[in-house]
């Protein structure tokens, strides 16, 4: 369940990088399975703990994170929580190690989009730096490498930076509630649940 309503145009902001990463351990989890079964047979299928959890931990960390941008604000999808943020309620956003919603109520990083590593930030092409947001840049018209257009970070940056202003401008957003408006926060227990008992299962396949 979402946790908040959202409204207007709903933007879904999921990394490439990590959808990547999850089909490798799916692929790494099958492979184990066909493996597995091939040398030991159906009873080999007692092992499969650790390769569920594998494929497991590919869908919550890597599959299932993202950033909802919608007319209603902002919501992070993270492993087992989600946080959502009424435009209302956002002072700022900033990108040094992840995107990150600032409000007076703390601060909430996305899993869904961490900032770039140097390697990242060295492969920023001029147009990676113009076009962006207002609210993107700094002193002297800088750019921060988590804000660079190539970058998980940035672009994710951009779609709740852009829609932010386009309300700001339409007078959707009204000021100076950010003390008084609520941030909401749901565990998603059923997710750290069933990861804590595909870790037991493993460990006592490991162990045994």
């Amino acid at each position: 369940m979402s946790a908040m309503h959202h409204a207007g145009q709903t933007d879904v902001y999921r990394a490439r990088s990590n959808r990547l990463l999850a089909l490798l351990l799916w692929a790494l989890a099958a492979l184990g399975l066909v493996v597995t079964v091939a040398q030991a047979g159906l009873p080999g299928l007692r092992f499969v703990a650790p390769l569920a959890l594998m494929a497991y931990a590919g869908w919550a960390l890597f599959w299932r994170p993202a950033v909802v941008v919608s007319d209603a604000g902002v919501e992070l999808v993270n492993p087992a929580r989600r946080i959502g943020v009424p435009w209302e309620a956002l002072a700022y956003v900033d990108t040094k190690y992840a995107l990150t919603l600032g409000t007076a109520r703390g601060r909430f990083a996305a899993w869904a989009a961490p900032a770039p590593g140097a390697l990242g930030a060295r492969r920023a092409q001029p147009e990676h730096l113009t076009g962006l947001p207002e609210s993107s840049y700094g002193p002297e018209h800088t750019v921060r490498p988590g804000d660079l257009g190539n970058t998980v970070s940035g672009q994710a940056a951009i779609l709740v930076r852009r829609r932010w202003a386009e309300l700001m401008e339409r007078g959707a957003v009204a000021a100076g509630r950010a003390d008084e408006t609520p941030v909401s926060h749901r565990v998603e227990w059923g997710i750290l649940a069933l990861g804590v008992v595909l870790a037991v299962a493993s460990a006592v396949t490991i162990l045994a």
